[in-house]
């Protein structure tokens, strides 16, 4: 028996051990930071609900050696099978082959999948963990990345894709989850990036280790560019069906709905939960809970950002994506990293007909050269675009401030918003009381014999006209002025009522979002 021979042997023995050791032996290994490529589709599919396919496939190159190294596979497991029951297509990157490197062979089998996707209108899930290219193939290597870009760009917008970055992804190789919808890091174990250390180093002359560069603490953080993190593969895997369970398998379906017993839907503890002073900040997460079904909210992006919180719920059943400004951090300001992370989600749910929910408490965009040079016109306007563009049931509730642009960014019925709530403690005004006295009745204020007696009665003065919910009513920008407890009841039967909406965008070959 020769050296491939033994290795195809070992390769059965393991598979048939996984068939029959079940999913407890792979939760067993929480401790073990990595898991084999066929473990992490053990564990992430339906019990034997896994099909193979390219099995056999091996790569076609004869330089450097190859020719006389060949591996059943050649690097990624790709198939199909079902989570909790729906169909979805899968490849897993092997690292103990060639570490994972992407040939032809390599590429054509995760394309074809791709293409299945599509035809059959499920999602496609990648578990990375893949050292690049193979250098030894050259261009046809890099041929196979660009195939595969041009595969996630067809497919965006049309079935969910969704990469878990199990090792390390890097170089071209980035670029592909960069595309899809939804990107998952595991602490410690796997990192992304175009450029090594090494790299780094020689061109920059920084020292910089592979976690500090691109490890999924800092795109989780930094850069944005992880949507969550896990501290082992078996959490992320976890998390990854969790997220499917929000979400359509294409564009042309609803997002799922599970059942759920109307019965007496008020709830008391969100009457208190915005502060009497307007400056004082709250936990916009708190009014979320109240409002959504029991433990439903799935957070995305959660520690990026952290002035604007987004994430899936369930609403008496119903999968909604929610956008919501978030007081106790920035006072809930919009900036150029809130306005894309929001942007990229609203377009998100918008693509997979999961309905909208704003919770408003803006007092503006946050001011500064760093703002502006940074380009916060063109982000924020992001933001704009993509709620502008949207065409599914999108329903708001300003529970206080609602200051400026911002009140039209933030899904104002001016762009679109099918329903708009108001709480009586709800501000709808160009700027804060204060600002605006300041400006509005200067003369007067300087001419006064008591300055700031006269800026504090002018400013109540504006506040008393401006900064409550009835001016904005009485226009039919807001529809209805609800008790905070009256929310949840509210936004079930508005939702219902759109449920059946249809909304079309001018035929155009697609906009010019400001990018």
């Amino acid at each position: 028996m020769n050296k491939q021979e033994r290795r195809e042997k070992l390769i059965r023995k393991r598979e048939q051990s996984l068939l029959g050791g079940g999913e407890k032996r792979i939760e067993s290994q929480h401790a073990k930071k990595k898991l084999t490529a066929r473990e992490r589709l053990e564990y992430f599919l339906d019990k034997n609900s896994f099909e193979e396919i390219g099995a056999f496939v091996k790569h076609r190159s004869t330089d450097f050696g190859l020719d006389k190294q060949h591996y059943l596979g050649d690097g990624v497991v790709t198939g199909y099978g079902t989570v909790n029951g729906r169909l979805v297509y899968v490849f897993s990157q092997d690292f103990t082959v060639f570490g994972g490197s992407l040939s032809e062979t390599h590429a054509e089998k995760i394309c074809k999948i791709m293409d299945l996707s599509m035809k059959n209108g499920a999602p496609v899930i990648g578990l990375n963990d893949s050292g690049g290219a193979r250098i030894q193939e050259g261009v046809v290597s890099l041929g196979g990345y660009a195939d595969i870009f041009y595969r996630n760009t067809r497919a965006s917008g049309v079935v969910p894709q969704i990469s878990a970055i199990m090792g390390p992804c890097a170089g071209g190789a980035v670029y592909s989850p960069a595309i899809t919808d939804f990107i998952m890091m595991v602490e410690d174990t796997s990192y992304m990036f175009v450029t090594g250390p090494n790299v780094v180093k020689t061109v920059t002359n920084e020292e910089v280790t592979s976690e500090e560069l691109g490890g999924a603490s800092v795109h989780s953080t930094k850069s944005g560019v992880a949507h969550f993190t896990a501290v082992n593969e078996i959490a992320l895997l976890d998390n990854l069906k969790k997220v499917l369970s929000y979400i359509p398998q294409n564009c042309e379906e609803q997002a799922p709905l599970v059942s759920y017993e109307l019965t007496d839907e008020t709830r008391s503890v969100l009457a208190d939960v915005v502060p009497e002073s307007v400056n004082q900040p709250y936990d916009i997460r708190e009014v979320i809970t109240g409002i959504i079904d029991e433990d439903s909210f799935l957070e995305v992006h959660k520690d990026f950002a952290e002035n604007i919180v987004v994430g899936f719920a369930r609403l008496a059943g119903r999968s909604i994506g929610i956008v919501a400004n978030q007081p106790a951090f920035l006072a809930g300001v919009l900036d150029v990293k809130s306005s894309q992370k929001a942007a990229r989600f609203v377009r998100f749910c918008d693509s997979f007909n999961i309905p909208l929910l704003v919770l408003e408490d803006v007092p503006g965009f946050l001011p500064g050269t760093d703002q502006e040079w940074n380009a916060i016109i063109t982000n924020g306007a992001k933001l704009l675009y993509a709620f502008s563009e949207a065409t599914v049931p999108r329903v708001t509730v300003i529970t206080r401030k609602a200051y400026g642009g911002a009140y039209d960014v933030m899904n104002s019925k001016h762009i679109g918003a099918d329903m708009n709530f108001a709480w009586p403690s709800a501000e709808i005004a160009v700027m804060g009381a204060k600002g605006a006295a300041e400006i509005i009745f200067r003369k007067e204020i300087q001419a006064a014999a008591d300055p700031e007696q006269a800026l504090l009665e002018k400013e109540q003065e504006y506040a008393g006209i401006f900064a409550n919910p009835y001016r904005a009513a009485e226009r039919g920008f807001v529809d209805e002025v609800i008790l905070p407890e009256e929310t949840r009841t509210k936004l079930i039967k508005a939702f219902k009522m759109l449920e059946n909406k249809v909304d079309t965008l001018p035929k155009k070959k697609h906009g010019n979002i400001p990018l």
